[in-house]
This record gives structure tokens, sequence and C-alpha cells, in this order.
């Protein structure tokens, strides 16, 4: 049924066994404590996958921490925004600016451009870590564009593993619809407390779950954030193991630590002579606990918000003796390039990057690649093609997106000639193309 203007899950007045609650009271109480802090986010993106630069339209959820403005969202809402809108739920808009954003968390924090003297609603953050399975939880936000939606259902999972989604994050997983458009809005418990920021939805035909970010582990990133606009992560270069590791049916004859499955080349754990098979049993004299994979993310994030400048003392044990290592680690960085379009020659480039592109990064450890090529275009006539490494245009080396730039401005000014020579690394070999300009695939003739 439709309630309030909210889309609401229609539930009989109904008491929790022994405790008296009447559940349906109090999911109308918690919303009433978070729903005008909700917020429906519009952003014109930037976007060059194609080879050209082109604004889209994206909108997603968001909700107010501060009377003054604040506000959690996740970073993949707001990421390569030229523009962020915001409605509240009493009609107010305003434009807000980006204060900080980290991919690795997929958090952002931003702010409204309010008038002077003007304040706005704002909800409260409450405990992640008492979260039990079936305690009931409300999800609210602008699942496909609809503002001011609400949806109630139950934790499924308080602490989820999801190997390849952000290696710092447990998730709370919920039946609680979560949709396309519900991404950075809040997770609600009946207390009206945000649990969990919304983060992952899925559109699986008959599947009812989506997942959430903890608010005591995004709390963490947003403090850093406020202060830096970015968070310092650390990197070692460690993959880590569990003792007990169901998924490749391998169990280690031991009851703590962690086991190292291997290390990056020419990482910092590898120069510190941390080895495969090593199991670190302590990190600066805290005990490392890594018994199944549930343990891992903790473990990472640890590790990953150390301070780079100061070296960690690991204790391992290896062949069945225990030995002291010290690893100096290094700032992660960005982990993902910068990209940019270059309209003439109908081609984008990226900036290699490590953590996005480890296979190019390790035939070359900086300089650009061809993003996206446009269909048709100058660049596809060329032969040039995704993942590309450009190695030189006209003879001038190519070793970052602001020498790709200086290059792309000289040869395509008045009267220099409409042809280049390119030379590209694909798969590991070398390739002489040649780029013809000549015609303008974006002139309509």
């Amino acid at each position: 049924m439709v309630w309030a203007g909210w889309f609401w899950v229609g539930i009989a007045h109904a008491v929790m066994p022994g405790s008296g609650v009447d559940v349906t009271a109090a999911i109308a109480a918690a919303r009433e404590k978070v729903q005008a802090a909700v917020l429906y986010v519009k952003c014109e993106r930037v976007d060059t996958s194609d080879g050209r630069r082109l604004t889209e339209s994206v909108s997603g959820s968001a909700f107010l921490i501060d009377t003054n403005g604040e506000f959690v969202t996740n970073w993949h809402v707001v990421d390569k925004a030229a523009s962020i809108r915001c409605l509240l739920t009493d009609g107010r808009h305003f434009d807000a600016e980006l204060l900080g954003s980290d991919k690795s968390s997929d958090l952002a924090l931003c702010r409204l451009r309010l008038p002077a003297g003007e304040q706005v609603p704002c909800a409260a953050f409450g405990t992640s870590d008492d979260l039990a399975e079936g305690d009931f939880v409300i999800a609210m936000g602008a699942p496909w564009g609809l503002n001011r939606s609400v949806t109630v259902g139950a934790i499924s999972c308080a602490r989820r593993y999801l190997g390849g989604h952000s290696e710092y994050t447990h998730w709370i997983q919920t039946d609680t619809a979560i949709g396309p458009g519900n991404s950075g809005g809040p997770l609600v418990n009946l207390r009206g407390q945000v649990i969990g920021i919304n983060a992952l939805g899925t559109m699986l035909p008959g599947a009812n779950f989506g997942f959430a970010i903890p608010a005591d582990e995004a709390r963490v990133v947003i403090d850093l954030l406020r202060r830096d606009g970015k968070v310092n992560w650390s990197w070692c270069g460690l993959d880590l193991q569990p003792l007990r590791d169901f998924e490749h049916n391998i169990y280690f004859a031991a009851s703590n630590g962690v086991i190292v499955a291997g290390t990056a080349p020419d990482s910092p754990a590898r120069r510190a002579g941390v080895m495969p098979q090593d199991r670190i049993i302590r990190i600066n004299g805290v005990p490392a606990n890594g018994l199944t994979e549930e343990a891992l993310p903790d473990l990472r994030r640890r590790i990953a918000l150390l301070p780079e400048s100061e070296a960690i003392a690991l204790e391992i044990v290896r062949g069945g003796e225990k030995l002291a290592l010290t690893l100096s680690p290094r700032a992660k960085g960005r982990v993902e390039g910068e990209e940019r379009a270059f309209k003439r020659w109908n081609f984008s480039a990226k900036s290699i990057n490590q953590f996005e592109t480890p296979v190019l990064f390790l035939r070359r450890k900086s300089g650009v690649y061809v993003f996206g090529v446009t269909s048709p275009g100058n660049a596809e006539r060329a032969g040039m093609q995704r993942h590309d490494i450009i190695l030189s245009i006209a003879g001038h080396e190519i070793t970052s997106l602001d020498a790709l730039d200086d290059v792309h401005r000289r040869v395509t000014s008045d009267g220099a000639e409409p042809r280049v020579s390119v030379r590209i690394l694909r798969n590991g070999r070398p390739r002489e193309l040649s780029l013809d300009f000549s015609r303008d695939f974006e002139r309509v003739y």
C-alpha cells in the first residue's frame, strides 16, 4: 500500500514475542526520525568510455549527518560528477560539493551549498557491531529514481564476506529491497539509527537481497574524508588466505594467524622477505586472526590504516620456526587512473594504474593506454584498440596524459599535417600505426 507518499511494505500490526514491542509502530517511529534527512541525488557525470567526452545524468540516494548540510553517499553515485544536485523530502533543493571520496570503501562525503543561516534535518548513526540475523531494518532512498521510498525487511547475515567487493569491508546482507537508485541511502534500525549505507542490490529474477556498508566501518572512513578529503591507505602487497579456506578446500594445521598466499611483485612485503606459506601471527605485537575468510577484511583494513611512514613489525611462522620481519609500507595512492578524451583523434586515454590495470602495469609502470575508441572514428580506422599502451605519437614519447595532451594540441593545430605515426604496445609487442585524422567525424556533412 502507499502511505504518506512513501512506498511502504504492508505489514499487519504485530508484537515481537516476549518483548511487547509493536513492530509496526516501531517501524513508523524509526521512519519519522530519519525520513526528513534522506536525499534524492542527481549528478551530471562525465564519461569517456567510448572515446568521447559525454555527460550523462545519474541518480542515487544520500542522508544528512549534520544540520549544516554534510551528507554521506556512495563513491559510485558521485564518481566523476561535474555537478551534484539534491532534493530534500520537504521539497527544498540545493547544489552540493564533494568534500572527499574513496573508491576502496565506496563512500563519499559531500555538503549542501546552503544559504547563510539555513539548516537542514539530520540522521544519527547507531552501532552495527551488535546486529544479529533476524533484526528488522528499513532501507530508505530513491530506487529507480522514485524519491522518498521505504522498504522493510530483516538482517539475513550481519557479517557477509563478498570476495571482489571492497577488500576492507564486511557487508550487512538484508532481504530489504535495495534497487538501483537506493545506493547511498541509509539502512535504519527500529530505534531510528543509521546502521548501514546501502550499496549493492540485485536485479536477478526472484532474488530478494541487498548489501549495506556497516556504519561502524563507514564512520572511520567518513572521519578521514572530512579531515583529508581522501583515505591514505597504506599498501604492503600481501595476499592473505584464511587458515580454514573452505572455498579452495585448503585447511592449515594451525589455530592462530593468517596465511600469506603470495606477495605482489616489487611490493614492500616482497622486499621485506615475506614468503608464500608464511603464517603471520602478530602485527605490531597484536595477534592476527585469520581463521576464516570473514576475518580477512578486518585484517586488511587494520594493515591499510597503519601510517605508511611507520615500519610494521611482523611475527611469522615459517617451517615451524618463528621469525621477526620489518615491513615498510608505502602509500597506496590512487586506485584508478585519470582519463581524458582526445576529440579529433576519436579515442580516450587513461593513466596506467597498478590496482585498476595490473596487467598493463606489469608491462609499463607508468604511462597511458587507450581507454575508449569511438566508432566510427579516426582511431578505429587506424587500428587502435582498447588497452593499447601508447608509447609515442609523432616521435614524441608519451609518459603521461599531460604529454599526450601537449602532442594532441600541437599536431591538431591549424596548418599541421593531419596524419601522425603512433607507436603502441599490444599484448607485450610493439606496433607502428598511422593515425589519419583528416576527417572530422563529429562534423555533419
